[in-house]
């Protein structure tokens, strides 16, 4: 019973990820953590991201922005994989307490002020990779920054979709491999992995389709209320383990 909750938690974050703008691993993280552990949870989300990526890849894959994909996707790597290394040596609690944290202010800021963004200089594209991309590695959601630096350029919606995707996929190849070298994912879920792929697939087709039939900005709004109260608990979680 556990399982079928879990893919059905994965097929409508993919779903409501799509439909509200950000990345299903803002919205499929926090829900996988009632079934997981966080390394193994952090793992089988990565793979379920970059199987999203994939597909928008494919879709817009004539759209990409070759400059900010250098002086923002490159920082992002790298710290990426900086993240990544840490994960092994913070404890779990202290890892959901950071991302109970990282969640509200995304949620909060995003409630308040939802044309939230930065100038677009190379300063800010570098700043704006290295901290999404850190973040990414070591909780597993930098989408939310990555997506507020990068709409202050004003591309357009294809090149927007390919370049943000493109960069987070090259983060996602980044740390999924340092989480299976460590160990985070045990060989009894790796079935988990094309199932997952399939779910993301579908869960984006189908969220693409509905997505006109609900005002954007209150289902919006539902969500980040939703995601908030959610992570006042792993920044509870995350207290009562250092108290």
């Amino acid at each position: 019973m556990e399982e079928i909750l879990f893919w059905l938690a994965a097929f409508f974050a993919e779903v409501i990820g799509t439909m509200a703008g950000f990345g299903s691993s803002t919205i499929f993280l926090p829900i996988a953590l009632f079934f997981l552990d966080f390394r193994t949870a952090l793992t089988l989300v990565a793979v379920f991201h970059m199987s999203g990526n994939i597909g928008r890849i494919t879709f817009f894959r004539h759209g990409f922005n070759k400059r900010l994909l250098l002086i923002f996707g490159l920082p992002s790597v790298i710290l990426t994989l900086l993240g990544a290394l840490l994960v092994t040596y913070v404890p779990s609690d202290i890892l959901k307490l950071v991302l109970g944290v990282f969640l509200i202010v995304f949620s909060v800021a995003s409630l308040y002020k939802p044309e939230i963004s930065f100038s677009p200089s190379k300063k800010n594209s570098f700043i704006g990779g290295s901290l999404s991309g850190f973040f990414a590695g070591l909780i597993g959601t930098g989408g939310a920054l990555r997506g507020a630096f990068l709409t202050s350029f004003n591309l357009e919606k294809s090149v927007y979709v390919a370049t943000a995707a493109a960069i987070s996929l090259a983060v996602d190849v980044t740390r999924i491999p340092v989480y299976f070298g460590s160990g985070f994912l045990q060989p009894q879920f790796y079935y988990y992995i094309p199932i997952l792929f399939l779910l993301a697939i579908s869960g984006s087709f189908t969220g693409k389709k509905i997505v006109n039939r609900i005002s954007q900005p209150t289902f919006r709004k539902v969500v980040l209320v939703a995601i908030t109260l959610v992570s006042l608990k792993f920044v509870y979680d995350g207290i009562t383990f250092l108290i």
